[in-house]
């Protein structure tokens, strides 16, 4: 944008050339490494120069393609007559009989002529030639699809095929170019190239949506994206080098891409992040799951997106989709990779809005593959004997850092020890308070305060070598701030706060055991009937969705339902109305069955369940 300012104004702006000196002279991204310049091709024939640039700088150079993607100023006479006519004999040479298969033999002829075009001079050239033919092809794609408006479906999939013929031959000559710039050892320069490449189709893609707005159209870049991935996960020792660069490029770059900054591309990315390889690669093939913590952001950015329209039930049909298609992804998660749901289970619901019941159902009921969930429905089950209920989960999310600003954490750090100051209880509210427009509670604050209490107070009461019960959580610091907050927060501020112990109702461990027994002493403990009626409604909402129910929830409620120490049944919320009173009724039959005619482990008879909806 400052350069179009630059090149157009008759009288720029006093130091706007100094500013743009200033800012080609910066390495990108804040990186001390610059992007890799004048890159040629030479040596084994094709073989990129400068290999000086650092792998970290790699982000940076997506950012710097997204730039200059947009900088269509300036393109030097005659570039893009050249790069037409370099795809097109691209295209011509990747679909050609003689070709076959094996395309290298073509693409060894193709790099001569980039060279006797002057494609390959230097890295600004470069750059624009795979800016003009990302466009090239988008613009075919648009032209060929506003042709087939109003076809049968037979003759939009020719559209479509046509549309292909075009983009994977282009997505070919960049995997090659890719898979053949320095060499085998050299993984720096190849990964360059790819963030380059990505950031220059997200560029575009991001101008384009910027552009035509409605009429955007995500084919062509969806194909680019996954056929590109698809080509450069292929089993090639050349391409096993640099398998985790290249996760860790298109993760960046589809970040970038998220639904909140390009709400039109929606669809096709979550059609990409869901895709069997690319969860493959991600959660299952890189070494020491280190890929997790990038999918979990990539899930982290729908969740937000979804957030606000979920949490005003503003679900029109387009939203309508984009959340189903969030429901089967995370099934599929739940089915294949358990683990990555429950060691990111935090992350997750920090970012769901509270109303989401099922959503956040699916992801608490993960259990680890190696772990033989024991039958809530069990009489007499002794929870405190399971072997794992002693054993903490993985949490791969620092939930401590949350805790802000940083007098907050030293005064509650200071109180959990010494019960001091003996203000910071009862100002406990007000550090919950929001100050975004449009919330009353900081969510998050309250979802990283429940869990790092409960987690200081496991700490404490295994330091006694004691487990956590009805009587070892009384009487401490942890119970006290619990307590206090159950009876000084609104009603909207007590939903949030047990809406927060519920999430951690998991799978056995020493969590859910803490969490449960918690809940269980509030109620029991409840100075009004309104607390006692607010606990039992976050559980039994979390009862009357479809399957799956997490375990801690089943057996927390069970417990709360058939424990003479509580008296459910005689609180008047639960006879207040007859389809309240015949609602808890059929609770209670779905949990107090006989073992042989009961669902184990996984919720609610179906009987039951559609009788309630």
């Amino acid at each position: 944008a400052l350069n179009a300012i630059s090149n157009r104004s008759i009288n720029p702006p006093d130091g706007l050339q100094a500013l743009l000196d200033n800012l080609r002279s910066t390495p990108s991204g804040g990186s001390s490494s610059s992007t890799t310049t004048g890159s040629a091709l030479i040596n084994s024939d094709f073989v990129f120069m400068d290999q000086t640039a650092a792998l970290k700088a790699a982000s940076g150079m997506m950012h710097t393609g997204i730039i200059q993607a947009r900088d269509i100023d300036g393109d030097p006479p005659g570039l893009h007559e050249k790069a037409e006519y370099l795809l097109r004999e691209w295209v011509n040479m990747y679909h050609s009989p003689a070709a076959g298969r094996d395309s290298t033999k073509a693409f060894t002829a193709f790099v001569q002529q980039m060279h006797q075009q002057g494609i390959l001079k230097n890295d600004d050239v470069i750059t624009r030639f795979f800016r003009l033919c990302s466009e090239m092809c988008v613009d075919l794609c648009y032209r060929a699809m506003g042709e087939a408006t109003g076809t049968p479906p037979t003759n939009q999939a020719l559209i479509r095929a046509k549309c292909f013929y075009t983009l994977d031959a282009f997505v070919r000559l960049i995997a090659l170019l890719i898979k053949h710039s320095g060499d085998n050892a050299n993984t720096v320069t190849k990964i360059n190239l790819l963030n380059k490449v990505l950031g220059i189709v997200a560029g575009v893609l991001l101008q384009d949506h910027i552009v035509r707005m409605t009429e955007f159209q995500q084919l062509p870049y969806h194909r680019i994206f996954i056929m590109l991935f698809i080509e450069l996960n292929a089993p090639e020792h050349i391409l096993e080098n640099i398998n985790y660069q290249v996760l860790t490029a298109f993760c960046n770059t589809f970040h970038v891409l998220r639904p909140a900054k390009s709400p039109g591309f929606s669809y096709a990315w979550l059609e990409f992040i869901s895709h069997r390889v690319f969860i493959g690669r991600m959660l299952a093939l890189t070494p020491q799951q280190k890929g997790w913590g990038m999918y979990a952001q990539l899930l982290i950015d729908l969740f937000k997106f979804l957030a606000p329209f979920l949490r005003n039930a503003d679900l029109t049909k387009p939203t309508q989709m984009l959340y189903k298609g969030t429901l089967r992804v995370l099934l599929v998660l739940l089915h294949d990779f358990p683990e990555f749901l429950c060691d990111y289970h935090y992350g997750f619901c920090d970012v769901i809005p509270p109303n989401c019941v099922q959503m956040r159902n699916l992801i608490l009921s993960a259990f680890p593959r190696n772990m033989r969930l024991p039958d809530p429905f069990t009489p007499n089950l002794k929870v405190d004997m399971l072997t794992d209920i002693s054993l903490p989960p993985r949490i791969l999310i620092n939930f401590a850092s949350k805790i802000q600003p940083a007098q907050f954490k030293k005064d509650l750090d200071s109180y959990l020890k010494s019960r001091s100051p003996v203000t910071f209880v009862s100002d406990l509210r007000s550090y919950l308070q929001s100050s975004e427009p449009g919330t009353r509670y900081n969510i998050q604050l309250m979802n990283a305060l429940v869990l790092y209490v409960g987690t200081q107070a496991i700490q404490f009461i295994h330091s006694k070598s004691l487990t956590p019960s009805m009587s070892t959580i009384a009487h401490s610091a942890h119970m006290d701030i619990f307590q206090n907050l159950a009876v000084a927060l609104d009603t909207e501020g007590r939903y949030l706060f047990l809406t927060a112990i519920a999430n951690q109702l998991r799978y056995p461990n020493s969590h859910t055991h803490y969490f449960s027994c918690t809940l269980l002493y509030l109620f029991a403990e409840a100075n009004t009937e309104a607390i006692q009626e607010q606990i039992t409604r976050v559980l039994l909402e979390r009862l009357i969705v479809n399957r799956p129910h997490p375990w801690g929830l089943l057996i927390t409620f069970i417990e709360l339902i058939k424990n003479p120490q509580f008296k459910f049944w005689n609180h008047e919320f639960v006879h207040c109305a007859p389809e309240i009173e015949k609602l808890f009724e059929s609770v209670a039959r779905s949990c107090m069955q006989p073992k042989q005619n009961q669902q184990a482990s996984t919720g609610l008879r179906e009987s039951d369940s559609n009788e309630m909806h």
